[in-house]
């Protein structure tokens, strides 16, 4: 993939809305000749100053704050210009106009990170983590985001590419010299090697998952008989009456989606109308939408009411119930039953929903159930194509490690797989059409 020379885009880089500041970003190499026309002259290098930006026919609209970076010293490796003015947005439409008019082009949705990579600024794994840094729903997601995006995730990626690296020159080298007076790696040394790639691989591909997790979060469908707490529960969990509680049975109709951080982890959860069997034609839609709902989930909470304990109608649901979903069974009420509230055994616990006794074990459960370690400090921001090229690049090496050192063709060739699909994740090696598709996720002005 190549840019013309010649190309020159803008857009805005503040969100759309009314705002007290708006920014317009130009990238390229006439970035600085186009933002003379919208503000005359520039001001000195990395200086902010403040300009009067004018239109197309060279009329004031407003007054702000304009920096100049000279490529290769900038975001995207060209010349960029910033014109910070007040966040209006026919102000901006204007100011967009105008740059367009003198000679800029439309910038295509994460052109200015595309340009970035495409120009060695950064490397495709930094530069997804800035859509995963702008998206981030937690606080643990913005760190995972933000120690991709300073480059750890790619420093460890590339320790791994260069052990391979180093080990497929040492075999070929044995290979392509086989007459020679080549020392041979010993099947010891090609054991404790391998070995160690497989370590590393292990330890990036679970600081991965952390992040992955923590930045898809959770889907989390709470189900069960009308009237056993679903709702009073999600308005728990929520901190706010998200939604309607009454004793008649039957009051959800409909899946309500709230989506909430608890302890780090994003969750959406789904609370679903109660299931059991109805001749109202509208609480039957309810509930085979609930059913749908759960299907869809990761993790379906089966509520039942611990006075009553599971009943047979509870039997019957959870069997025909989807069996893709984790199930954790929750008995609540202990307020009213006398139970105590906590863990009962691996797939059950006990709570209030009105009280909150119990609700702190059942995040932790819900933590469990992600896979996220609580003690864990080192979550990188990954996608799934990261998670993918990790799990084959360590496929490979188990391969290399099954295979004798009578075998070193098939264990070079193994191993180059590998680094392959490592390669990918930072970009070094990366088909076209999947740049095209990265980028086109992220957002106008970045």
């Amino acid at each position: 993939m190549s840019l013309p020379a010649s190309d020159t885009i803008a857009a805005i880089a503040t969100a759309p809305g009314r705002g007290a500041v708006g920014i317009l970003r130009l990238s390229g190499p006439d970035a600085d000749r186009i933002a003379c026309k919208l503000c005359v002259t520039l001001p000195e290098p990395r200086r902010a100053r403040l300009r009067k930006l004018r239109d197309a026919d060279g009329e004031v609209i407003d007054e702000g704050l304009v920096l100049y970076f000279p490529g290769p010293d900038s975001f995207t490796g060209e010349h960029v210009v910033e014109l910070q003015g007040h966040g209006g947005p026919l102000v901006l439409a204007i100011l967009l106009a105008s740059a367009c008019a003198a000679g800029a082009r439309l910038a295509r949705p994460g052109e200015f990170s595309e340009r970035a990579f495409l120009n060695g600024r950064l490397d495709l794994a930094q530069a997804e983590s800035i859509a995963d840094l702008i998206d981030a729903g937690s606080h643990a997601a913005v760190r995972a985001a933000s120690r991709s995006l300073q480059g750890e995730f790619s420093a460890r990626v590339s320790a791994l590419v260069d052990a391979l690296t180093s080990l497929r020159a040492d075999l070929e080298a044995a290979l392509d010299f086989a007459d020679e007076d080549v020392p041979w790696l010993s099947s010891s040394q090609m054991r404790l090697r391998l070995d160690g790639l497989q370590r590393g691989l292990a330890d990036v591909l679970r600081a991965a998952v952390q992040g992955r997790r923590l930045r898809d979060g959770l889907t989390v469908a709470i189900g069960g008989q009308p009237n056993v707490g679903k709702s009073t529960l999600l308005n728990r969990l929520a901190g706010t009456e998200a939604a309607i509680i009454s004793p008649i049975a039957g009051t959800t109709r409909d899946v309500l989606r709230e989506h909430l951080t608890l302890n780090g982890l994003p969750v959406t959860v789904l609370d679903t109308a109660g299931l059991r069997d109805s001749d109202d034609p509208v609480e039957k839609i309810g509930i085979e939408r609930a059913r749908k709902a759960i299907e869809q989930a990761e993790v379906l909470l089966y509520l039942v009411d611990d006075r009553v304990g599971l009943t047979a109608i509870d039997e019957a649901e959870l069997a025909n119930l989807s069996p893709n979903a984790q199930r954790l069974r929750v008995h609540t009420k202990c307020d009213l039953s006398g139970g105590r509230a906590g863990t009962i055994d691996a797939t059950s616990l006990r709570l209030s929903a009105a009280t909150g006794a119990g609700v702190d074990t059942l995040i932790q459960r819900l933590h469990e159930l992600a896979g996220l370690d609580a003690t864990a400090t080192d979550a990188l921001g990954a996608r799934a194509r990261h998670l993918d090229a990790l799990r084959t690049a360590a496929v490979e090496v188990e391969a290399a490690r099954g295979l004798p050192l009578t075998s070193p063709e098939l264990i070079a060739e193994h191993l180059r797989l590998a680094q392959l699909a490592l390669e990918a994740i930072t970009g070094r090696y990366t088909a076209d059409d999947l740049l095209g598709r990265i980028f086109s996720t992220f957002c106008l002005g970045k």
